[in-house]
């Protein structure tokens, strides 16, 4: 009797460290399942996808280049405007000091104010100017990258035809949440960087 309740305790422990062994292991297959699943979701015909814009400017090589030589262009007119400034600044303080020691005549003194005076509103008239001028270069920078963006972007999705393609950036976040498998930003910037390197060399 003690033998047959031994053996049949021994069986229910077994019975249930089965029980408990598929029990878990069953749950961490299905939620691995599920994990592999969600990331091997891939958008077609007539999903909805959408694209990251601060991402896939930020790493278009056409935006980079062109940053790259208005960057150049800001750097050399910000050293001009400087040069002339330091050069304005100098000849005021040799116009007091020489105003103070009684160097100059009234005639010449008149004159020299007016050439300071001049100079200076010239100066203040070239770096408004300067600024407007690189202003207009970067909203046409914007607006070629946007566009070189759009048109391959169109020509991509004769192919894949997508009913909708959204953008999202950190301002205006239209997609809160969304699967991986419909973010298609990395494919769209490998496309785009390997159409501008090609069109860059010819």
């Amino acid at each position: 009797m003690k033998k047959v309740n031994l053996i049949l305790n021994i069986v229910l422990v077994l019975a249930v460290a089965a029980l408990y062994v598929l029990h878990f292991t069953g749950n961490s297959k299905t939620e691995n399942t599920a994990s592999t699943e969600d990331s091997r979701i891939t958008a077609g015909s007539g999903d909805i996808v959408y694209i990251n814009l601060d991402t896939l400017v930020n790493q278009y090589d056409m935006y980079n280049d062109l940053r790259t030589e208005l960057e150049s262009k800001v750097s050399a007119i910000d050293n001009d405007l400087n040069k002339k400034g330091r050069a304005l600044e100098n000849d005021a303080k040799s116009f007091e000091e020489k105003m103070q020691k009684g160097l100059l005549t009234y005639s010449q003194a008149e004159s020299m104010r007016n050439d300071l005076m001049t100079r200076d509103q010239e100066l203040r008239n070239l770096s408004q100017q300067k600024q407007m001028e690189l202003a207009n270069e970067e909203s046409v920078m914007y607006n070629r990258v946007m566009d070189a963006i759009k048109t391959y972007v169109d020509n991509y999705n004769k192919e894949k035809q997508y009913s909708l393609i959204l953008t999202t950036t950190a301002a205006t976040n239209s997609v809160i949440n969304g699967e991986q498998g419909r973010n298609i930003t990395n494919e769209i910037i490998n496309g785009l960087n390997q159409e501008y390197i090609k069109n860059r060399n010819k």
